[in-house]
C-alpha cells in the first residue's frame, strides 16, 4: 500500500509540473504587441509588419503615416523610414529584423529603440522576390534617449 501511495504522489507531482510547464510554454508563445505606424499604400510596411508577426508579435497597425508620430515620440528624422512602431516603451523605426527588436526587449538598455535608417535591400520588407536576392549592408542603430546612436547589430 505504502508504494501505491508513493507512486501515485509522484504521479501526481509529476503531472502538476507538466502543467506549470505548460502554463509557462503558453505564456511564453503568447504574442508581444507592438503598435505600428504606416502609410496605407506602403507594400514593404506590410511585408515588415508579417515578418514581425511570423516572429512572435501581435500588430496593432496604423494606416495614418508615421511622420507626425515619429516626431512625438522623440526619433530624430534623420533617422526615419517608413514606418515607426512602439513596443513595451521602445521606438522601432524602419526595416529592423524582429531577433533584434527581441533582443532589446530582453537586454532592455537604456536608450530611445532601434532604427533601421532608409529602406536597406535585403532587410525584413525589402527582401521579396521583387529584389532578386539582392542583399545590401546595413545597420541596426541603438538609439540613445539624447539621439545619438550605435551600432547594435550589423549585417552584411
Amino acid at each position: 500500500m505504502e508504494t501505491i501511495n508513493r507512486q501515485r504522489r509522484l504521479l501526481l507531482a509529476g503531472a502538476a509540473t507538466l502543467g506549470l510547464a505548460a502554463t509557462g510554454l503558453v505564456q511564453a508563445q503568447a504574442a508581444q504587441g507592438i503598435e505600428v505606424w504606416k502609410d496605407p499604400n506602403c507594400g514593404c510596411c506590410h511585408d515588415w509588419i508579417a515578418h514581425v508577426e511570423q516572429n512572435g508579435f501581435k500588430a496593432k497597425v496604423n494606416d495614418t503615416g508615421n511622420n507626425a508620430v515619429r516626431i512625438r515620440l522623440g526619433m530624430p528624422q534623420k533617422l526615419g523610414s517608413c514606418h515607426t512602431a512602439l513596443v513595451q516603451g521602445y521606438v522601432i523605426e524602419g526595416h529592423v529584423p524582429a531577433r533584434e527588436i527581441q533582443r532589446l526587449l530582453k537586454e532592455k538598455p537604456q536608450a530611445l529603440g532601434l532604427a533601421v535608417p532608409g529602406m536597406p535591400v535585403g532587410s525584413p520588407g525589402m527582401d521579396g522576390p521583387a529584389y532578386g536576392g539582392r542583399r545590401d549592408r546595413y545597420d541596426v542603430l541603438l538609439v540613445l534617449k539624447d539621439g545619438s546612436t550605435r551600432v547594435f547589430q550589423s549585417y552584411a
